[in-house]
């Protein structure tokens, strides 16, 4: 070891106190590095594992290939595993109401493929046997044709021909185009005798463009046919796309994106652009508050040494040893702090990942559980950020050092240059504060570089601590506003509006383990005619109406509830119940017109003049208005409605809400066929999701063969819960951990400055200075230091939290959503900086008092 490194040895002993700090600095920055690096890959492996689960674990689909394909691939040095099924036939769906999906496609799997292509049974078992088969769910939801456990099926199964070419899965059904004639042809070849013994989900592998249902019964090793489908894993899955076109050539191939995208192996990269640059953006922050601490002390430290740098050049010393004399300091800093800062940061994330698993299951609707997983390249990753990290801090002050005349730095004229000028005060201050804080204020202005950094440091934490809290509180706000609105946990919607049939099924529904409340709904779609003159003046000022003569068709929706909801509804709002309620009744009805603003709040206004009117109304069918089937109804315009009326997936979207409320048993006054219609069963349990189970199991035993939707909105808010949760978790860790490294760099900085001012304060006490006024001195220097980091970082932090709430906000468009300004978080900030700075005083001013007021003025700190 050469002297210089000896030397600086000494210096980093004789200053321990800040020599800990900046080594808690490197800990916490390389911590924070470490991880996110950390949660990262572990992340990255939930989500592949999460994708394995549901699509499986394989890379590349081979479709339509024979057996000596299969055996090449099983033999292939490149593939880590492979399964095949056999390709036993098409045969038609007889029934099948979509036309572009008129088969059904039987599969073979062995032992193999069962293992490695995931199967979700709803129902029933597995095939043990050839003669046993699987049949997927989406058969009765998409193609109307229903089977039940233990159902025969008799096939003709075949292959389906276009001219001389077998199409497979991969290939669309072709029609005859303007012909209306299939180009394609199904030639069967053998009748096939079934058992269904199970009913799953639809198979993870079906293309959504495949002509056919897969059913899986198990292999027949005696009887296949050379036509398989094979699933291979290869070892590098990074390389496959290459594999795959110079394996099959002009064959087909399906690529597994769902589980390959988070690899970063397939063409779609957006998710890991978006996680990488996340991790980028953070690693960015950490690396600035961090560079700012590590700087700041190998820039006191050079203060410290600048009489020693200065001797040290007189007698030879190069201006490349000075440097790397620093940069030495900043290795052994490095070499005790990267290591434990690794482990720091291993540790607190799997403290973390213990609390947030479950909610990341919930949020990911994942079975696999989120653990913590190691990487050695991300963690040398980590490990030369945190290096790069000090290297840079250190070089900075390193290059300062060998670049300063030798004797400005014997003499130490260097650090603090001003004029009389600079530091003059006003008299008005020094009444105000006193000799005391014209001191401390004089001080500032004399050494403004060290004044600035410790303001910056706490405004930086003020910042960030206020603008987190206001980003988890605001989610907090919206998601009670969410949960409050939802008036049920469970939505079956259908376009059924046959009470014979729908009625039967709600009363089963309701009798569902967990449910304790109940509601059923339908909604027509009408068209009403309207004068011009009859709108309100704001909306004819909107829709540009200029002639009040003049009539418009306005669709509308006619909501019909249970009578008991209407009934308890008029009553709330003081209506006459006579008045609205029987044949010849009086209608209520809401008629509102909401335009969003970017620059100011949302607008919501009444689309009629009057507050009671008399509308002639039509049933709207296929976009046409049978205006032959049209009457009259008075309606009592109101400001809301009893019971949210189902989505509007099938209905056209309105920039408007007219909709009219009426009793159930009004409804038929109002059908005519073919009108447009939605049915709405609402439920709430203390269950949702066991009670959904056994909805849709009630549901299939029903034989409902129209489309329904089985909404389980209880889940969608757990949901929304777990993520706002997560998002809480990792934001005030990273506000802590930022804030820990603004403090430590405050802490350092203060403690220092005082420390080398020991001459300076040696020599106003040895004036007559009591330990009183010093005190006060000291005390207004905390207020200003308190009091200009509050002054910026205040302001800051509130414009932050209210952009946060804007974006917020926008993004979910909600109303009657006020901001709220972060007190709280303001007043925790406060009382922090203030705390943090008086301790920081105490303790830097307990050590000066410690010492002998003349050994203090002879020391140069040479």
């Amino acid at each position: 070891m050469n002297i210089f490194n000896k030397v600086t040895l000494q210096s980093m002993k004789k200053s321990r106190s800040r020599t800990i700090v900046t080594v808690i600095g490197v800990v916490l920055s390389a911590a924070m590095i470490t991880a996110v690096a950390t949660f990262g890959t572990s992340l990255l492996n939930y989500l592949v594992n999460g994708s394995i689960a549901k699509y499986g674990g394989w890379h590349v689909e081979f479709l339509d290939v024979d057996s000596s394909f299969v055996q090449e691939r099983t033999h292939d040095s490149k593939v880590a595993n492979s399964a095949a099924f056999e390709n036993i036939g098409y045969a038609t769906l007889e029934g099948g109401k979509s036309p572009e999906k008129p088969y059904l496609f039987i599969a073979g799997f062995s032992e193999e493929a069962f293992d490695t292509l995931p199967t979700s049974l709803i129902s029933g078992r597995l095939p043990e046997n050839s003669k046993e088969i699987l049949v997927p769910s989406h058969v009765t939801a998409k193609g109307g044709v229903r089977f039940k456990l233990g159902d025969t099926l008799s096939l003709s199964v075949g292959s389906r021909l276009n001219g001389n070419k077998n199409l497979g899965q991969h290939d669309p059904y072709q029609t005859g185009g303007e012909s209306g004639e299939d180009k394609e042809t199904l030639v069967p070849k053998s009748e096939r005798t079934y058992k269904v013994v199970g009913i799953c989900e639809r198979p993870s592998f079906e293309e959504h463009s495949a002509p056919g249902y897969t059913l899986i019964t198990k292999a027949d090793p005696k009887d296949q046919a050379d036509n398989f489908s094979i699933f291979v894993t290869l070892k590098n899955p990074h390389g496959v796309t290459a594999y795959a076109s110079s394996t099959v050539g002009a064959g087909a191939y399906v690529f597994n994106d769902d589980v390959l995208r988070f690899m970063g192996a397939s063409d779609n990269k957006l998710f890991n652009t978006l996680l990488y640059s996340v991790g980028g953006i953070l690693v960015a922050i950490i690396m600035i508050g961090s560079i700012f601490l590590i700087y700041n002390s190998f820039n006191i430290s050079l203060n410290e040494r600048t009489r020693q740098f200065g001797i040290l050049a007189s007698v030879g010393a190069t201006a490349r040893q000075l440097r790397n004399s620093v940069l030495f300091e900043g290795l052994c800093i490095g070499a005790v702090g990267i290591p434990i800062g690794i482990m720091v940061g291993i540790g607190s994330i799997g403290l973390v990942i213990p609390m947030v698993a479950e909610n990341f299951g919930k949020t990911f609707h994942s079975t696999v559980p989120l653990t913590l997983s190691l990487s050695v390249p991300a963690i040398v990753a980590a490990t030369a950020v945190s290096l790069v990290t000090i290297l840079i801090s250190a070089y900075i002050p390193a290059r300062k050092a060998a670049n300063t005349p030798v004797m400005e730095n014997i003499r130490q004229t260097n650090e603090v240059k001003t004029e009389s000028k600079a530091v003059k005060t006003s008299k008005f201050a020094q009444r105000i504060y006193g000799l005391e804080g014209t001191l401390a204020l004089k001080n500032f202005k004399r050494n403004k570089k060290r004044y600035r950094s410790i303001v910056l440091s706490l405004t930086l934490s003020v910042v960030l601590f206020v603008s987190g809290s206001a980003f988890g509180t605001t989610l907090k706000r919206l998601s009670e506003q969410l949960i409050m609105d939802m008036d049920y946990d469970i939505l079956f919607t259908t376009q059924v509006t046959d009470d014979s049939e729908m009625i039967p099924l709600y009363n089963k529904l309701k009798t569902s383990d967990g449910v304790y409340e109940s509601s059923y709904q339908t909604v027509y779609v009408y068209t009403s005619v309207i004068k011009e003159s009859d709108f309100s003046n704001r909306y004819r000022e909107y829709a540009g109406y200029t002639t009040p003569d003049e009539t418009v068709q306005l669709p509308m929706d006619i909501q019909f509830i249970e009578d008991s909801k209407y009934l308890s509804f008029i009553k709330e709002l003081g209506l006459s119940a006579d008045e609205y309620t029987g044949q010849d009744a009086k209608m209520i009805a809401v008629a509102k017109k909401r335009i969003d603003n970017n620059e100011r709040p949302s607008e919501v206004f009444n689309m009629f003049a009057n507050h009671s009117m008399t509308f002639s109304v039509a049933p709207q069918t296929n976009d046409k208005q049978m205006m032959e089937q049209g009457q009259s109804i008075n309606i009592t315009f109101v400001d809301t409605y009893p019971v949210d009326p189902p989505p509007r997936q099938s209905l056209e979207q309105r920039p408007y809400v007219f909709m009219v409320v009426a009793p159930y048993s009004l409804k038929e006054n109002f059908k005519s066929p073919d009108t447009h219609a939605e049915m709405g069963l609402a439920f709430l349990s203390n269950n949702p999701s066991q009670s959904v189970a056994e909805m849709e199991a009630i549901i299939q035993d029903t034989g409902m063969m129209s489309a329904y939707t089985l909404y389980n909105v209880h889940t969608i808010v757990e949901q929304y819960r777990s993520l706002i949760f997560v998002i809480d978790v990792f934001t005030y860790v990273f506000v802590i951990m930022i804030s820990l490294i603004a403090v430590a760099n405050v802490f350092n900085t203060i403690s220092t400055n005082i420390r080398l001012r020991r001459r300076e304060l040696a020599m106003l006490r040895s004036l007559g200075m009591s330990d009183r006024d010093f005190n006060k001195m000291m005390s207004f220097e905390c207020f200003f230091y308190g009091m200009r980091t509050l002054l910026f970082g205040i302001p800051i932090a509130g414009i932050i939290s209210w952009l946060i709430y804007e974006g917020l906000v926008a993004v979910e468009r909600i109303d009657n959503f006020n901001f709220v300004f972060p007190w709280g978080s303001m007043a925790i900030s406060v009382f922090g900086v203030i705390f943090i700075v008086f301790i920081t005083m105490l303790y830097a001013i307990s050590k000066i008092k410690k010492e002998n007021i003349i050994d203090a003025l002879r020391d140069d700190l040479a």
